[in-house]
């Protein structure tokens, strides 16, 4: 019979609940893992840093899949919400642990108004110390109300107790069935590993750990650790306290980094690919205050910002208003103390300056924000849209090329949680609807690439009126009549290959309307005629362009002769007649292929010129590979 190979599904959960209500002693029990390890811990009874532990259950759906559970536990005492804040960034499902002798207290509030605001969308209700409940059908009903019209109304809650065992099992079931449900994180190709933990190990070195997202890290990889720069190489991955040769999304990973020293990182730092882009000191966001909150966030308050595993200090400026009122959301503006690594997608949470209350929540709508253009209609109307649509690729890209009008592909959404398929998936699907223009390496506005494309077709007709005799706009010309309308410099050569596929002809350096034909003004025509005149008069010898041209006339219409092919324009001050110059050529050919090598006077005086213009002739021939110098002689080459 063949033998089935058991496949794993990578899961992260965290606990949250206040503090005292079991939730270590609950993972020690599930688990066989005391993720309490510090001495203050231990001796306080209290979990004060986060804890690790990891378990593996068999899938409700498959007999050949199981779930590797990565789980966090979070401290719940009042005076460690900031790193309670830290490991719930990117969990799958939230245990929310409340004791039935206590029930629902602040910090079991303030939990859920954090796992809300970061995005966590469903949790199972661990009802611990169910021994102790003086009415264990009231108390899950008082738990029940207090989850109504939040997004874990319906979660599952299990009555546990450690002492007794009862509930464990069905615990463990009622993950297992909730995360059956659950979609394991997408790998889009850009991996981040926020760091909550730094330690060092004799004969190891530096060691850091994180929930890693959004990608996957190899063994020998050169990583960059975020916001300070500095580079590192993996020298080997632990996953559940095992070795492997690379880490996915979604799962518990250590790492051990070479080339780095323990000062040079720090808890909320990112492990990532110097190709994802750099620190972001201000954040354009969607605020949002929870009905649920105390109080609301005025503009100009200071806060400090909580994502991933790290916390900066920051100022809220809102774009609309003086405060955001609690149960509401506003497009605002985080303007960071420090550098942070985020994505546009990520989610926060807001304390106050304290560190006493979460005040707020929300996403990050962009990540590499400004304060030049703050409340602009532009910037408003993209992070409106984006608000709308927070998953919404193609919305975020085309919000993003209206606003600026053109963007380089390799940077659309670089920094974003969108993967770089998704963004050419919807690049795509902008260009067949006519939103936006492929422009080389630029996506454009459509509605811009079309009046740019009008007022360049414009300048290139304005200047065949002006200048009939030229064979058309100068491309620098053409620049300088866009200016500022252009929408990036170097879409200037995308734009002329849009015009030459339609009415318009690109000459050299110049483009004109495919059914332009110079011709001489006729303000021009005379001094034409009398140019025409002197260069048939004077075949090999004719007057120098000074004395062409004594007038601006003159100057025009020899510029005339010379673009449409009636002269050639042998130097600088030499200029012939276009027949003259082929029968000079003719000549020097017959009299050489002849006489064979020939000095510069043996031409001369063969075609009866000056040395003033024999001289650039021949060196003109020599150029063209009509002749080869030797010396004081030519040949034919």
């Amino acid at each position: 019979m063949p033998v089935s190979r058991l496949t794993y599904e990578h899961f992260i959960v965290g606990t949250a609940g206040h503090v005292d209500h079991g939730k270590s002693a609950l993972i020690k029990t599930l688990t066989g893992i005391d993720p309490d390890r510090l001495p203050e811990e231990k001796a306080r009874g209290i979990t004060i840093d986060l804890g690790f532990a990891h378990l593996e259950l068999p899938s409700p759906a498959s007999a050949d899949s199981s779930f590797q559970l990565g789980i966090v536990d979070v401290p719940g005492h009042e005076d460690f919400v900031k790193n309670m804040v830290a490991g719930v960034s990117s969990l799958d499902v939230a245990l929310l642990v409340v004791a039935a002798d206590d029930g629902w207290m602040p910090q079991t509030e303030e939990h859920l108004q954090i796992l809300t605001y970061l995005g966590v969308a469903r949790a199972v209700v661990a009802l611990t110390k169910i021994d102790l409940a003086q009415d264990e059908g009231s108390t899950v009903e008082a738990i029940r109300e207090r989850l109504r019209e939040t997004r874990f109304a319906h979660a599952p809650i299990v009555p546990t107790s450690v002492v007794s065992g009862r509930g464990l099992d069905e615990l463990k079931t009622t993950l297992a069935h909730v995360l059956a449900g659950t979609r394991p994180s997408r790998d889009i190709g850009k991996p981040r590993l926020p760091v909550d933990r730094i330690f060092t190990l004799p004969g190891i070195g530096t060691v850091v750990t994180g929930t890693l997202v959004d990608g996957g890290l190899r063994r020998g990889q050169t990583v960059v650790i975020q916001p300070s720069g500095k580079t590192a190489r993996i020298r080997s991955l632990q996953s559940h306290g095992r070795d492997v040769e690379t880490g996915g999304p979604g799962t518990r990973t250590a790492l051990n980094l070479t080339d780095i020293r323990l000062e040079d990182i720090h808890r909320g730092n990112v492990v990532t690919l110097q190709t994802l882009g750099g620190p972001s000191e201000i954040l354009d966001v969607l605020l949002e205050i929870s009905p649920r909150a105390a109080r609301g966030v005025k503009h100009g308050a200071r806060v400090h910002a909580h994502y991933g595993s790290g916390s900066v200090a920051a100022r809220v400026a809102l774009y609309s208003g003086d405060e955001l009122a609690v149960g509401g959301r506003a497009l605002a503006q985080l303007r960071l103390d420090a550098s942070a690594f985020v994505f546009a997608g990520d989610r926060f949470t807001v304390r106050d300056w304290a560190e006493q209350h979460t005040l707020a929540g929300g996403i990050v709508l962009d990540a590499d924000a400004s304060r030049h253009g703050f409340r602009s209609a532009k910037r408003y109307r993209c992070l409106a849209r984006r608000a709308q649509s927070p998953a919404d690729v193609a919305e975020f890209a085309s919000s993003q090329i209206e606003r600026d009008v053109g963007v380089r592909r390799s940077v659309l959404l670089l920094k974003s949680r969108f993967s770089a398929a998704d963004v050419a998936d919807a690049e795509a699907r902008l260009v067949a609807a006519g939103q936006i223009v492929g422009a080389g390496d630029f996506v454009v506005d459509a509605g811009q690439w079309r009046t740019v494309r009008a007022k360049a077709a414009e300048a290139i007709d304005v200047y065949h009126a002006a200048h009939p005799e030229h064979v058309g706009l100068s491309l620098t010309g053409l620049r300088t009549a866009l200016g500022a309308d252009l929408p990036i410099e170097q879409a200037l050569e995308a734009l002329i290959g849009d015009l030459c596929r339609s009415d318009f002809t690109r000459v050299g350096k110049a483009v004109r309307r495919t059914a332009h034909r110079p011709a001489l003004p006729a303000a021009l025509q005379a001094a034409g005629e009398t140019l025409r005149a002197t260069l048939a008069a004077h075949p090999f010898d004719p007057p120098s362009r000074k004395d062409l041209t004594p007038d601006a006339a003159a100057e025009r219409a020899l510029r005339f002769l010379i673009e449409s092919g009636e002269a050639v324009e042998i130097s600088s001050e030499v200029v012939v007649s276009a027949d003259n110059f082929t029968r000079a050529v003719d000549a020097v050919r017959a009299y050489l292929r002849e006489h064979g090598p020939a000095t510069m006077s043996d031409v001369r005086q063969m075609l009866g010129g000056s040395r003033r213009v024999v001289v650039p002739l021949l060196e003109r021939l020599d150029r063209d590979g009509v002749t080869l110098r030797s010396g004081a002689t030519r040949s034919l080459r």
